[in-house]
């Protein structure tokens, strides 16, 4: 059973329980908060009832439920011991299309009542769509024993301080981050203390948030974010463990109404997204291409126009062979105002997932990145002082037999150390080392990988004793 977790606005709105017992006088003084109108059909009641008749807080009417009393109500309770009274109750608001709720009576519910804890306006529901609503009361008791009393004067005067800014600042990404900043607060600390009051000029940092960065404070009162138009963003995403994730990658992706993916990004760091940004992957994978570049500059500059928060989240570091150079050029030309957010590249990724030093001294003092294809070259020699460099290629592609084929070709030696990862920095990692002579012979690794060649790499492929074989090592 797939239930949608919703919190309904009752005050004002007529609602019908039938039944006046105990069971009845539960749900009485749960439904009374909401400030709706509450009629209650029963040929007896509970005293309890009866004095808030009385009191004017219910109209109780004192005979056994018709049908006509469902007539005019947005939702229906049936709480008394007759499961054939509740059963027509339920079928009579079904044909009225009126939502009803049988006390204890799973089939015939379109809601259920969750075991609730409260702070002031804040609200914690618990549901077990009925399983063991023992379960839900026992799990509410623990979290009320943990959440710290002065949440709701805390939440209230934060909602003020909301008000304020969507008041006195332009909308923009700046404004949306000190609105995240100022909800900051860990709530399950065993050192919550006491209430804090706070206002719009008092430290940040002084009531339970995180400091807010000067710099931040600045761009809103200089335009640099504040601007009537959106902005992008082009953030690294890094190598695909949320891990590895940059503070502020973490914070846009958290923060954008719209998110425009590479296909490499995994869901797991896609999950950080607010539940009402749109996400679209506009990933371009293994020569498969689903959109085209000037598309995804399209959808940037048209998103950003709309006055959105749009995040270019790209695989590894954007500015490693990420094409951000034509995203960056075609933005300016639209005079969209942009921001590069860098972000650890599988190169990195992988070399510290194998433990190697891309500048070991004592065997490699310069570093060559290229992609698979950049990396054959007919027409050229290594140089001598390159000799000892680690080469890093991205997307080298499955048979690396004519790449190996080509750095022989250019004099590179045979039993020059290999490494191939895949999956970089994901449970799915894998790795395989052997030499530049058996380079083409190793067994192929799944996409994304990437070769790591040069003698940094030696000591991994030794201890593994793997230059022979390319079998698989799990680091």
């Amino acid at each position: 059973m797939s239930l949608l977790p919703i919190f309904l606005k009752l005050e004002g709105r007529r609602c019908l329980l039938v039944g006046a017992g105990n069971v009845a006088l539960d749900k009485i003084m749960s439904l009374l908060k909401t400030g709706l109108r509450l009629r209650v059909v029963a040929p007896d009641a509970r005293p309890e009832i009866r004095q808030l008749a009385a009191e004017g807080k219910l109209e109780w009417v004192e005979r056994a439920f018709e049908a006509s009393d469902l007539d005019g109500n947005f939702v229906v309770i049936a709480a008394t011991d007759s499961p054939e009274v509740n059963a027509a109750v339920y079928r009579g608001a079904v044909e009225r299309g009126i939502l009803c709720n049988s006390v204890d009576d799973i089939p015939n519910c379109d809601f259920f009542f969750g075991s609730v804890v409260s702070r002031g306006n804040l609200q914690i529901a618990i549901s077990t769509a009925g399983e063991s609503p023992s379960f839900a009361q026992h799990l509410r008791r623990e979290i009320d024993a943990q959440l710290p009393e002065d949440l709701g004067p805390w939440l209230e005067n934060l909602g003020q301080m909301r008000r304020e800014i969507l008041k006195t600042l332009p909308r923009s990404e700046a404004r949306k981050f000190l609105l995240h900043q100022l909800a900051q607060r860990r709530v399950f600390s065993s050192d919550s203390g006491a209430a804090n009051e706070i206002t719009l000029d008092s430290p940040v940092e002084g009531n339970g948030f995180p400091p807010f960065p000067q710099k931040e404070t600045e761009r809103m009162g200089h335009g640099e974010s504040g601007t009537s138009g959106g902005e992008v963003y082009l953030v690294g995403a890094g190598p695909g463990d949320p891990d590895l994730l940059t503070v502020k990658a973490l914070r846009l992706i958290r923060t954008a109404e719209v998110i425009l993916h590479d296909d490499l990004v995994p869901q797991a760091i896609l999950d950080y997204a607010s539940p009402s940004a749109e996400i679209v992957n506009v990933g371009k994978r293994c020569g498969t291409k689903t959109i085209t570049q000037d598309e995804i500059n399209a959808l940037m500059i048209e998103h950003a126009r709309e006055n959105r928060s749009v995040v270019r989240l790209k695989s590894g570091d954007p500015l490693i062979f990420g094409r951000a150079a034509e995203e960056m050029d075609a933005l300016k030309e639209a005079g969209i105002p942009f921001q590069v957010v860098p972000g650890i590249t599988a190169a990195f990724a992988a070399a510290a997932a194998i433990g190697c030093s891309l500048t070991d001294r004592r065997s490699a003092s310069n570093v060559i990145f290229s992609t698979g294809h950049h990396a054959q070259s007919h027409n050229q020699s290594p140089l001598p002082e390159l000799e000892d460099a680690t080469r890093v290629v991205y997307m080298p592609g499955r048979d690396l037999h004519l790449l190996a084929q080509e750095w022989l070709q250019q004099g590179l030696p045979p039993d020059l150390p290999c490494a191939v990862v895949s999956h970089v920095s994901q449970p799915g990692q894998q790795v395989r080392c052997t030499t530049l002579a058996a380079l083409g012979d190793a067994a192929p690794t799944l996409p994304p990988s990437l070769l790591i060649a040069g003698w940094a790499v030696g000591e991994i492929a030794a201890a593994n004793q793997l230059a022979a074989d390319g079998l698989p090592v799990t680091v």
